[in-house]
C-alpha cells in the first residue's frame, strides 16, 4: 500500500470509520421484511433473527409483526377476528417480503388461507413453514388431548429420533408440494429446524456438543420448550432460508458468550443448520459447489 493510502487508512481506523469490503467478500442482501405466526416453538425466533441479520449487516431487514397463540395450529391464527389478526392486517397493507408460520400438524387449512390473501397483496411473498421437533419426542396428533407417556430423551438414538419424525416430516413436504403446486410457482418453503435439531442431538450423542452432554439439555420441560442451544439453531435455520446463506461466521450471541465452549458450540449451530437447509429440497437453498 503507497504511503498516502495507508495514512488514510489509518486515520479512517482512528476515527472509527468501518473498513471497506473486499473484493471477494458477498454484499450484505436486501434486507427484508418479515411477520410470523406461531406457537411458542417458534415465536423467540423473529428477535434472535433479527440481531443475526444486524451482525450480518443487514440493515434494512425489519419485523413487521408477531401473532402468537400457545400450541396453535396456523388456522387458529386465521381464524382470529378481522379487528384483532394482527396478520391478515399485515399481509393486506402489502408490506411483507416473508411470513413465517409454525403449524403444529398438517394439513393445515390456514397455511393455504394466509398464502392465497398474502400473493393478492404480494406477488412476491414467500411464506415458510417450520418444521419442528416433535412434542414429548412422540408423533401423537392428539398430545393436546392426553399427555403421551413420558419419554427418556437421553436414551433416544440417532435412527430412532429419524424413524420417529419422518411421517411428521412427511406431511409438511406434502402440504408445501401441494401449495406450490396449486399456485404454480414456489411461494411455500420448509425451514427444517426439526432435521437440524435431530443433527444437533447426535452430536450430543456422540460428545462432539461442546458445553453439552445430554440431549434433555436442549429442552426446558417434557413437551419440548426449547433452551437457548435450540432457540439458536432454530434462528440460524432461519436465517438460512430467508437470506439463503449461511450463518457460518456470524459472531457469537451473548447468551453463549459466558458459557463453556460457547464459541465452539455457536459455530457448531451454526455448520447444523447450514446443513440442514442445503439438505432439504424445500428449502430454496442449495450450498455452492
Amino acid at each position: 500500500m503507497r504511503p498516502l493510502a495507508l495514512g488514510f487508512a489509518l486515520l479512517a481506523l482512528a476515527l472509527g470509520a468501518a473498513p471497506s469490503r473486499t473484493a471477494d467478500e458477498p454484499a450484505a442482501p436486501k434486507g427484508l421484511r418479515v411477520f410470523s405466526a406461531g406457537h411458542s416453538f417458534h415465536v423467540f425466533m423473529p428477535g434472535l433473527l433479527n440481531g443475526m441479520a444486524k451482525d450480518a449487516g443487514i440493515k434494512d431487514h425489519k419485523h413487521v409483526g408477531t401473532s402468537s397463540i400457545g400450541g396453535s395450529r396456523t388456522i387458529q391464527h386465521w381464524d382470529q377476528p378481522d379487528d384483532k389478526n394482527k396478520t391478515k392486517a399485515a399481509l393486506k397493507d402489502g408490506n411483507v417480503d416473508v411470513l413465517t408460520l409454525s403449524p403444529i400438524f398438517h394439513p393445515d387449512a390456514g397455511i393455504d388461507n394466509f398464502v392465497e390473501l398474502g400473493l393478492k397483496h404480494n406477488e412476491n411473498l414467500r411464506v415458510t413453514i417450520q418444521a419442528f421437533w416433535l412434542p414429548y419426542d412422540v408423533y401423537d396428533r392428539d398430545y393436546q388431548k392426553k399427555r403421551p407417556a413420558p419419554v427418556d430423551r437421553n436414551a433416544r438414538t440417532f435412527d430412532e429420533m429419524k424413524k420417529v419424525h419422518a411421517p411428521y416430516f412427511e406431511t409438511v413436504d406434502d402440504q408445501v408440494k401441494e401449495i406450490n403446486k396449486r399456485h404454480k410457482k414456489t411461494v411455500a418453503f420448509v425451514v427444517p429446524v426439526g432435521q437440524a435439531a435431530i443433527l444437533l442431538r447426535g452430536k450430543i450423542i456422540d460428545g462432539k456438543a461442546p458445553g453439552l452432554k445430554k440431549q434433555e439439555e436442549l429442552f426446558t420441560d417434557p413437551i419440548g420448550h426449547a433452551t437457548e442451544p435450540l432457540r439458536l439453531l432454530t434462528a440460524y435455520c432461519h436465517y438460512a432460508v430467508l437470506y439463503k446463506r449461511s450463518p457460518v461466521g456470524l459472531p457469537v450471541p451473548g447468551a453463549l458468550k459466558k458459557s463453556d465452549g460457547g464459541e465452539k458450540l455457536n459455530t457448531l449451530l451454526q455448520e447444523l443448520a447450514w446443513e440442514a437447509v442445503t439438505a432439504h429440497p424445500l428449502s430454496g437453498v442449495k450450498a455452492a459447489k
